[in-house]
Parts: C-alpha cells; sequence; structure tokens
C-alpha cells in the first residue's frame, strides 16, 4: 500500500518574519493547500537550539500563526499548530537520536555555519536538530517537504534516517503488519520549486535576506506598514545601469538581480516578463513599481496579521484545534513505532 501524499513544512517563531520567508514558504504553503493535504507547523522547539527571551518566544509563536492565517492558509481544511504541544516530535526524536550515525550529524554544514568557530559551547539541540527536523516529518510520514536549499541538506538525512529505520527494523516492520519492502516510514521528496527561493538582502544582493541583519532596511518585514515597504523598496541599493532586457544580462549585478527576482515573485510571473516590461528603464523608473507592487501583496497581509494579533485568545484556539488533530495522527504513528522498536505502549492515553 503506497503511502498517502502529504505535505509537511514548518516555520521557526524567532522574529521578523520578513519578504523572505514569505516568498520562500509561506506563499508556496498558500498555493500547495489547494492540490494536497497540509500539515504547517510552528517549530517552537527548534528555536529554542538558541536562546530566547521567553516572552518573546510565545509573542512570535502567535506572529507566525497570524502570518499564515494572514497569507490565506485555511486551518479548518488542513493542520495547523505548534510543535512543542504534540510531544511526539521530542519522543519520534530521540528514537531517531539513536537510528542516525554521528558522521552523519557531523557532517551538516548549517551546524558549522551557526557553531561557527565556538562549537564547544553550541547547545546539544542545535547539534541534533536535523534529527528532530525529521522527526516533524515523518511523525506525521509526510512524503513532500517544501524546502529551501540551506535545509535540503536535512532533509537528505532525514530520508537517511528513514531507510535506516526500516532496514534495521524490517522484520519488525513486517509483524507490525507493513509492508517490509515498503518500509514503515516513506522516503520523504523535497519539494524545492518556487518563485523566489533565495530572497536577497536590499542592502547587499549577494547575502540572503535575513532577520538577523542588524539593519532593518535590508529587509521587508511582514509587520512593515505600506510606507515603510515603501520606503525600503526606495532605498534599496542598485547600480546606475538601466535593466537590461534579457536575464543573461542581470549577470555580475546581484542587487538588480534581486529586485527584478523579488518583482516577478511578487507578480507571480518570470524574470523575463519583468524584463520585457522594464528592460532599458533606470531603476527610477522600476523602483516606484516594485513599490506599488510590493505594497498591493503584503499590506493586506500586514493588516490582517495585525487584526489577528490584537486577537491572541483566537490563535491560541487555532493552535488548539491543530494541535489536536495533528497529536492524534502523531500518537498513531508513535505507538506503531514503538511496537516497532520493542517498547511496551503506555497505557495513559
Amino acid at each position: 500500500m503506497a503511502f498517502k501524499p502529504l505535505v509537511f513544512s514548518g516555520v521557526q517563531p524567532t522574529g521578523n518574519l520578513h519578504l523572505g520567508n514569505y516568498l520562500g514558504a509561506i506563499k508556496r504553503f498558500v498555493e500547495m493547500q489547494a492540490h494536497h493535504d497540509c500539515i504547517y507547523c510552528v517549530v517552537d522547539q527548534h528555536a529554542i537550539t538558541v536562546w530566547q527571551n521567553p516572552a518573546d518566544l510565545k509573542k512570535q509563536i502567535r506572529e507566525v500563526t497570524a502570518a499564515f492565517l494572514a497569507a490565506g492558509i485555511d486551518p479548518k481544511a488542513h493542520v495547523v499548530f505548534n510543535q512543542s504541544q504534540v510531544p511526539e516530535h521530542a519522543e519520534l526524536a530521540w528514537v531517531f537520536n539513536c537510528v542516525a550515525r554521528m558522521g552523519w550529524l557531523n557532517r551538516m554544514t548549517q551546524f558549522k555555519e551557526k557553531a561557527g568557530k565556538d562549537r564547544e559551547n553550541a547547545s546539544v539541540g542545535l547539534f541534533a536538530y536535523p534529527t528532530l527536523m525529521a522527526a516533524d516529518i515523518l511523525v506525521y510520514r509526510a512524503t513532500m517537504v517544501p524546502v529551501g536549499e540551506d535545509q535540503k541538506q536535512h532533509l537528505e538525512l532525514a530520508r537517511d534516517i528513514a531507510q535506516k529505520f526500516n532496514n534495521d527494523f524490517r522484520d519488525s516492520v513486517a509483524a507490525a503488519g507493513f509492508d517490509p519492502d515498503e518500509g514503515f516510514f516513506p522516503l520523504p521528496e523535497p519539494l524545492t520549486q518556487g518563485p523566489a527561493p533565495r530572497v536577497m538582502s536590499l542592502r547587499d544582493g549577494t547575502k540572503k535576506m535575513s532577520k538577523s541583519d542588524p539593519s532593518d532596511y535590508s529587509r521587508i518585514n511582514l509587520t512593515d506598514d505600506q510606507d515603510t515597504i515603501a520606503q525600503k523598496v526606495r532605498k534599496a541599493r542598485t547600480d546606475s545601469e538601466p535593466l537590461p532586457s534579457e536575464v543573461a544580462g542581470l549577470s555580475g549585478r546581484a542587487d538588480a538581480d534581486n529586485l527584478v527576482t523579488i518583482y516577478a515573485a511578487l507578480a507571480g510571473t518570470t524574470r523575463e516578463a519583468v524584463l520585457a516590461e522594464f528592460g532599458g528603464a533606470q531603476f527610477s523608473a522600476f523602483k516606484p513599481a516594485l513599490a506599488d507592487l510590493a505594497v498591493a501583496v503584503l499590506a493586506p497581509i500586514n493588516r490582517h496579521m495585525r487584526e489577528l494579533m490584537d486577537d491572541p485568545a483566537h490563535i491560541d484556539a487555532v493552535l488548539a484545534d491543530g494541535s489536536e488533530r495533528a497529536g492524534a495522527i502523531a500518537a498513531k504513528v508513535m505507538d506503531d513505532v514503538k511496537d516497532i522498536v520493542g517498547f511496551l505502549r503506555s497505557r495513559r492515553r
């Protein structure tokens, strides 16, 4: 029996959701729900791999949820919840810690980047982040995961963990009533297609747009009002040359390429189409058009987010409902995992 198609993805609640988060993740989440069953998670347990102010973290969990809803994710048709309310994520992560190999985790480039030179002071959670990510996906036996380039290596690890679990417990998988050739866990596929997989800084087109950049003018935050959005676009760094008429002309022009890419993603079109319209124009003409487009797309999301954030009880109710529905799926999968691994099931449920 083939695995049921299911999309899983999540966003960390670490503050300052920005245009890159919207175009690279949330906008795609909204589009996928028309064609797939989807589970979308606020991954708050991942957030604490580096220290978070507890009061800020609570606010940021609600802010990510508000962004999901304001952008158009339907929490009734799909599942929206926060990770820490479903304990099976952490429970399965421990099993996967015992399946994954140290050598696999040592090869994860994102840990090396985030830990920097002071690896000895990095948290164990930051090191083991990929096994929790694997558990996030596989506790629902999800088959598809929309990921950015920076998470593809982690998804490959999730596939390796699933494959090793299936191989290590092949006889137990069969004894539990599952096809041992198919395995208990699917090998989730990455969904990397998107109009703007890497949105770059407005101050430096060679660097990814980031919430940690000290300059607020490097990014457009989803909480920015329309005047701030327009001002940031006007101040975005460019060069003195007019826009080319073909994409090849953007080579070596990172700032220009970034603004064209953002326009195309917001408009739902291609860079070729943007340059067909604006090729030969100066940035003094292009930036106002981009500002108008950004305001038209983002300002309604901003307004709706503010309304939702003014009603935290509603957000909490959405998360509670989603957590109950997610937990029902995860508990069944975890019971099967316990049988397969050789644990005794809890009688507490």
